[in-house]
């Protein structure tokens, strides 16, 4: 007899979504009805031994990102708690996050503070236990059929990205991620903090193909003759196309890539979005499938650093 698959983020997701899609006679809004998840999930499979699942409160504080904790005073029940002064796709994601937590973790724990120490932690479990919530609530708020019917046979650019992030009642970084996730193109997501790279997510078709950004330093500055590199040029949601070497060493020089960048607030943060063109996977190479997909967030989030959800 064969092990029982274990329980992810991805799976516990599917299941609600699931189950979502069940309960609306008329079909289900793009964007999930996360107080619908709170009143469902106590009477289903993943709710046993549950009665209820308190609403979400506000709790205001610098560092505080959500809470999942269970009433000491009765075992039955279970409480959200959220940053108020967040932003609400950030809100949003949060409390998935923390409903993630019920499905997956709480045989283990009657608590989770997710704090910014939390979150960053270098410990293994924790950070684990946290990636997973995360996986959970990408997974619920991004459902992937849906992403993928939006995305298909059409041209990729910032305005298409943002008008899906709008649908789902997401932040436009976390639909950039959930998109480099799930396209098959080979895509790149670089993200700049004040000059230096915070970030960097690869699609699957790009590892593959060993598409790297070009390493000019530790830590990464923006590269020269790149859209990311000119501070006169605040957006450019439609792409401009170049030669896929100046970003990328490796490439071919007749390979092209399009460039997308899109500034948050005074400049000092930018999101950069690259599009290479298909090229075969190199058959010598075989490192890829030793990585993850998403090859800088183990480091990233060593460094103290998460993408805004």
């Amino acid at each position: 007899m064969s092990a029982a698959q274990a329980l992810t983020g991805s799976i516990a997701s599917s299941h609600v979504i699931k189950w979502l899609r069940a309960w609306y006679s008329e079909g289900m809004p793009d964007a999930i009805d996360l107080e619908i998840v709170r009143q469902m999930l106590p009477s289903t499979p993943y709710g046993t031994g549950v009665r209820e699942i308190k609403s979400p409160v506000e709790i205001n504080g610098d560092a505080f990102e959500g809470m999942l904790a269970r009433d000491p005073d009765d075992h039955a029940v279970w409480g959200i708690a959220y940053n108020g002064k967040a932003r609400r796709e950030r809100q949003r994601f949060t409390i998935a996050h923390e409903l993630g937590h019920f499905i997956l973790h709480r045989s283990h724990q009657q608590s989770f503070n997710c704090d910014s120490q939390s979150v960053h932690t270098g410990i293994d479990g924790l950070r684990q236990i946290e990636r997973e919530a995360d996986e959970f609530a990408g997974n619920l708020l991004m459902p992937g059929d849906l992403l993928r019917e939006w995305i298909s046979n059409q041209r990729i650019d910032l305005h298409v990205l943002s008008a899906i992030a709008k649908r789902f009642q997401v932040s436009f970084e976390a639909l950039c991620i959930r998109f480099i996730k799930f396209t098959k193109q080979r895509a790149i997501l670089v993200y700049w903090d004040n000059g230096f790279v915070k970030y960097e997510w690869r699609s699957n078709s790009a590892v593959r193909t060993r598409a790297r950004i070009r390493r000019n330093g530790d830590p990464q500055e923006p590269l020269p003759g790149t859209l990311a590199a000119d501070t006169s040029i605040e957006h450019e949601w439609d792409g401009i196309e170049m030669s896929a070497a100046i970003w990328c060493p490796e490439e071919a020089a007749h390979m092209k890539l399009w460039e997308f960048k899109h500034s948050y607030g005074a400049r000092d943060r930018i999101l950069t979005l690259l599009l290479l063109e298909n090229a075969e996977p190199r058959s010598w190479d075989r490192s890829w499938q030793d990585e993850e997909s998403f090859d800088s967030f183990d480091q990233f989030v060593s460094n103290g650093q998460l993408p805004v959800r």
